[in-house]
């Protein structure tokens, strides 16, 4: 295969130059790095253009052509519904459990209690060594189930050898999640290291301890902090099962990592890669050759949103095509209802099916890393793996991992990336579908389960290191809260909060801002009164009088506002409006403030912060 193209030959080759010549007219002006490229969190540049990156080879992941494991989770509180669970998903596709106990990263305040006997309900019926996937996701308080597992394939007479099992012990990451440890990381390594090294003596072929970076992507960290995380969790791991005695070379087999997979897909592709340079990396500098680690993925929480849920099973279906074409060795698709509740039966068939779907029907896995070779791919790669290398190596200089939780430098570096994120998001910079863009005002809540959560019994014993806790946030709460807010105004007093959009002008003059400025307010749960038009200001005055709105906002073209928009605002004033304009005032801004315009709605605004005020004026609670 040639990189020729037959019918391209008879035209002549097309330049970067050219292209750029082509793009600086169309720009018209504005600068080409402020409208073409961007950035990530971690401050890496985006080009718009790159070229295919030569020289490369694929990053070894799964074995070439093999499926990513399908992974479930089994979360329901009562083991027997659990198990019913489990097994409808086992016999309609799904090849591996995710049990989530009360108290894990990603319980959601519901969960498994950790006793002998939930264990056993939970299983029954299913076959321990017939290849199944069982994967832990356990809190400080139940981390003892991964113990009463052992036990169970013990009294089955099940071969530990033959039990897939991903224990996923993981102390760091529950330290980093509650911010609290009933002992110093001096005398937990051991206890930690005796765990593996238990599991291991018994049979279980691994792996048993995970580096797991959702804790930081959760918190709304970037990339290269979560990366930075997870290898400098992998290493505080290594350290402890060598200072254990366990040979170097089987220590590092003990050991996987997992990381979340968001709906950037590029991104994702690019931090999965990465993991595994990074990873080799650290192998290298231990004196090991190195060998294909497993990658586990679960689809983000921070991007999912309770207000049209519907569309987080789009954002699930591309973080797990991204997290499978990364090279994920399994994926865990978080349910589309997830935070509104427990997912029904319904919602788990979505996530499983999504997975079945990009698998046996879109083929993603059968080309071993895709991407390699793609200029904006390689280049994010390497551009994370610099990032996070480098944050690992502040991490090292801070003691370890554990001791920078401790100096709480993980948390404020975390901390400022995520109100970087908070801030895109409120600006719509970063939209969500459905709720901070395009939300709907009628949809209907989708249906959940609503079981009695497991309540754990609380800890009387004082910590021996106390740290501050990496909070665990979805994106969208705050528009959440705003239409939370207008729906319990909605069903206290009958009515939602209201703005009249007082148009101006002819319908082609005012329609562009009449539909950004009912999709920005409805963002926040305020209804939108809009009309066609108005034959004049007395028409429109009356209406609005009869709206029962106290809020309005202007909406026109530029040019109408130069000539109508100061008189509309003081008559508008003189009902009784707060007012509001749709788009940026430009030279008649003192004029439009002084005619009683208090605020301007425009691409670019904290719309969080306008509604909050508007919510304010309208008396919203």
């Amino acid at each position: 295969m040639t990189d020729t193209l037959p019918l391209a030959t008879e035209f002549p080759a097309a330049t970067e130059a050219e292209w750029r010549t082509l793009v600086d007219a169309a720009l018209k002006g504005v600068p080409f790095d402020k409208k073409l490229v961007t950035q990530t969190y971690d401050g890496i540049r985006v080009e718009p253009l790159y070229p295919r990156a030569a020289g490369v080879t694929p990053v070894a992941g799964r074995a070439p052509g093999a499926p990513w494991t399908l992974m479930q989770r089994v979360d329901h509180p009562d083991p027997a519904e659990a198990n019913k669970q489990a097994l409808d998903d086992l016999m309609n596709g799904a090849n591996g459990l995710t049990l989530i106990f009360a108290g894990s990263i990603n319980a959601n305040g519901y969960g498994l209690d950790s006793t002998p006997a939930v264990l056993e309900r939970v299983f029954k019926d299913i076959v321990l060594d017939a290849g199944i996937t069982i994967d832990f996701n356990v809190g400080q308080a139940t981390r003892v189930a991964i113990q009463h597992f052992a036990a169970l394939v013990k009294a089955r007479g099940t071969d530990p050898a033959a039990v897939e099992l991903r224990a996923a012990l993981n102390p760091i990451g529950g330290f980093a999640l509650s911010g609290t440890s009933p002992r110093p990381w001096s005398e937990l390594s051991t206890a930690f290291a005796r765990m593996v090294r238990d599991l291991a003596d018994q049979g279980f072929k691994g792996k048993l301890a995970v580096a797991d970076g959702r804790v930081i992507h959760a918190a709304g960290g970037s990339e290269a902090q979560e990366l930075a995380f997870a290898i400098a969790s992998a290493v505080e791991y290594l350290r402890a099962l060598e200072a254990s005695g366990m040979p170097l070379d089987r220590a590092r087999d003990m050991i996987y990592f997992r990381l979340a997979a968001d709906a950037d897909e590029f991104i994702t592709i690019s931090k999965f890669r990465a993991l595994r340079k990074l990873w080799a990396r650290v192998e290298e500098a231990c004196g090991l050759t190195p060998k294909t680690t497993y990658v586990a993925a679960e689809t983000a929480w921070r991007m999912m949103t309770k207000r049209d849920a519907d569309v987080n099973m789009l954002r699930m279906t591309l973080a797990v095509a991204a997290a499978g074409l990364g090279g994920a060795d399994s994926i865990a698709a978080l349910p589309h209802t997830l935070p509104l509740g427990l997912p029904d039966a319904f919602a788990r068939r979505v996530a499983r099916n999504t997975q079945l779907i990009l698998l046996e029907e879109s083929n993603l896995a059968k080309v071993s890393d895709p991407a390699a070779g793609s200029g904006a791919i390689e280049d994010i790669t390497a551009e994370f793996c610099a990032a996070a290398w480098m944050q690992f190596q502040e991490i090292e200089t801070a003691g370890g991992v554990w001791a920078a939780m401790e100096k709480r430098l993980i948390q404020q570096k975390v901390a400022a990336v995520r109100a970087e994120h908070q801030k895109a998001v409120a600006r719509r910079k970063d939209p969500l579908t459905g709720t901070s863009d395009y939300p709907n005002l009628t949809e209907k809540t989708a249906s959940v389960l609503k079981p009695t959560p497991v309540t754990l019994p609380k800890d009387h014993v004082t910590p021996a290191v106390v740290t501050e806790p990496l909070p665990r946030v979805r994106f969208g709460e705050p528009f959440e809260a705003l239409r939370d807010a207008s729906d319990r105004m909605l069903n206290t007093k009958g009515a939602r909060p209201k703005v009249f959009l007082a148009v101006l002008g002819r319908l082609p003059d005012f329609t562009a801002r009449a539909m950004y400025a009912k999709n920005f307010y409805e963002a926040g749960g305020i209804e939108a009164l809009g009309s066609d038009g108005y034959k004049d200001q007395a028409a429109m005055l009356a209406a609005f009088k009869a709206s029962g709105a106290s809020l309005a906002c202007l909406c026109s073209s530029d040019k109408v506002y130069a000539e109508q928009a100061a008189d509309a605002a003081k008559a508008l004033v003189a009902a009784g409006a707060t007012v509001h304009l749709a788009g940026r005032p430009g030279e008649i801004e003192a004029a439009l403030q002084q005619a009683g315009v208090k605020t301007f709605v425009f691409v670019g605004c904290d719309v969080v912060a306008t509604l909050q005020a508007a919510h304010d004026i309208l008396g919203v609670a």
